[in-house]
């Protein structure tokens, strides 16, 4: 569920895009894709846990 609201703000970020300046486009996206990596990792190691 959480990595849909990701995915959702995400989306919302690139509609916004024509309307904002590119700097906090790049941030946004680069916060977006940083907190899904840290997702993947978690969830990755966890999985990992549980062999």
């Amino acid at each position: 569920m959480i990595l849909f609201v990701a995915l959702v703000a995400m989306g919302v970020v690139i509609g916004a895009a024509a309307h904002l300046p590119m700097p906090v486009f790049l941030l946004a996206a680069a916060a977006i894709a940083a907190w899904l990596l840290a997702f993947g990792a978690r969830e990755g190691i966890a999985r990992l846990r549980h062999r």
